[in-house]
């Protein structure tokens, strides 16, 4: 579409401008605006009114002089400048670099928003990730082309679970090329300077892409941030066939951007201020998760979340419930008893671990070991209360076994530290050592023939 120049803009309030008698010009649409001493700045059409547009800012509009200032539509909405040389590069919200490196020269331009995805395309996922981490691999596994959220809770440290993940996370017995797609939306320059140090550090980078968009940056960048991310996880999978895991963090941050420019819009507001459309938006985020035939690229989510006052009933965690395939719970009760990553194991859930899990994909085991120890932790807690109102002489000898084997299992399986990298196998393994504190007859979810192979005592 040919590009438009306007000198009408008639008032600016504010981050937003309102250009008069325009024709042709699209919601979403990109803006410069142009300055007679050559500055230019960047909006994007945000309502059309007739022949009036109402454009906001990226920017402040401080110092902006109406009277010499050109609007200029560009025809097309916010676009990422793609190659394979993104991999190892740092860009802020916009996908402009900020890692001192040159401009990228581009092999295609894709817009931000995608193009819908034939669901009778899709595939469905199967094939197991390994995160090192033994309560999300064990216990809720994640599956390539799955979207797997994590919930947490103000102060609490999933920033450092992030960061883990992203520099561990691998997809086993595959010789496919992996990489990881970072979006961090308007966190603090401390946190931002912490993920690049980590990434560097650890030299995750080499295979990253990674995307900061600030707090004190604008909240119609911060929308654009994760569009910018899945964008350019997109094209790593289905241009370059990568396997590409998006971590997301934090998607509470995106939805009160959307709800600011909601309130700027004067549209009616939904729950607790969230545009009525919230839940449409997010899936427009999610939903770009996943496999597509013919393919060998995938594209796996895992979106972090702070939920307010920890509060599941939230809008932004109710409706991403909703959407996704599950959810991550970090608890405030494990991280004040020093439990690293404070993962609660009990409410979160992966609903498509059955399908990435068993024999040639992790182990024959692994279903059966995975249902043993969420019952036997799930009455080893029971146990603990009733000692804590009863006192343990209220406890008999099989129930002490279980109270004990909930802290072992807390103290063991789940707190591993953010450095801790194991396989699929330790993970496995730890969890029979912590299984044997148990007798063999209390282990009825285990089949027979697992439970010869692989119980420690066997000579119980």
């Amino acid at each position: 579409m040919a590009v438009r120049e306007y000198k009408t803009i008639k008032e600016v309030v504010g981050p937003l401008m309102l250009v008069d008698h325009v024709e042709g010009v699209k919601f979403d649409e990109l803006v410069r605006i142009k300055q007679a001493n050559g500055e230019t700045r960047l909006g994007k059409v945000l309502e059309i009114d007739n022949d009036k547009a109402l454009v906001q800012l990226f920017e402040s509009s401080q110092g902006l002089k109406i009277d010499d200032a050109k609007a200029v539509f560009l025809g097309h909405g916010i676009e990422i400048e793609l190659s394979p040389d993104i991999l190892g590069r740092v860009f802020d919200g916009l996908g402009r670099p900020i890692d001192g490196g040159g401009k990228i020269i581009p092999e295609m331009t894709m817009d931000i928003n995608g193009t819908p995805l034939n669901p009778v395309a899709r595939d469905y996922p199967s094939e197991f990730i390994q995160t090192g981490v033994s309560a999300i691999d064990g216990l809720n596994t994640l599956v390539r082309g799955q979207k797997l959220p994590i919930f947490s809770g103000s102060g609490l440290p999933h920033a450092r679970l992030a960061a883990q993940i992203a520099r561990q996370a691998k997809v086993l017995g595959s010789g496919d090329k992996f990489a990881v797609v970072f979006a961090a939306i308007g966190i603090t320059f401390e946190e931002a300077d912490y993920f690049i140090k980590d990434f560097r550090d650890s030299g995750a980078i080499e295979r990253s892409v990674m995307f900061v968009n600030l707090a004190d940056d604008p909240a119609i960048e911060r929308i654009a941030t994760p569009r910018m991310a899945i964008t350019a996880a997109e094209y790593l999978a289905f241009e370059l066939g990568m396997h590409v895991l998006v971590i997301i963090t934090d998607i509470t941050n995106y939805a009160e951007a959307l709800r600011e420019v909601s309130a700027a819009r004067k549209e009616v507001p939904g729950r607790r201020g969230y545009p009525g459309y919230l839940y449409t938006d997010l899936a427009t985020l999610y939903e770009r998760a996943g496999r597509v035939r013919g393919s060998t690229g995938s594209i796996t989510q895992i979106s972090i979340l702070t939920m307010p006052e920890e509060d599941k009933t939230h809008p932004i965690p109710d409706l991403t419930g909703y959407i996704t395939e599950g959810q991550i719970i970090l608890t405030r009760e494990l991280y004040m008893k020093g439990v690293f990553p404070p993962i609660d194991v009990l409410p979160s859930l992966s609903r498509l671990k059955d399908k990435g899990i068993g024999e040639g994909k992790t182990r024959e085991d692994h279903a059966d070991t995975m249902n043993q120890l969420f019952a036997a932790y799930a009455r080893g807690k029971e146990a603990k209360e009733l000692s804590t109102i009863l006192g343990e002489s209220a406890l008999s000898d099989i129930d002490k076994l279980y109270a004990k084997f909930a802290d072992e299992f807390e103290n063991q399986y789940i707190s591993q530290g953010f450095s801790k990298d194991r396989s699929i196998e330790e993970t496995l393994n730890l969890g029979w050592d912590l299984l044997s504190i148990l007798p063999r007859a209390e282990l009825r979810r285990i089949s027979l023939k697992n439970i010869e192979k692989y119980y420690p005592n066997k000579d119980e």
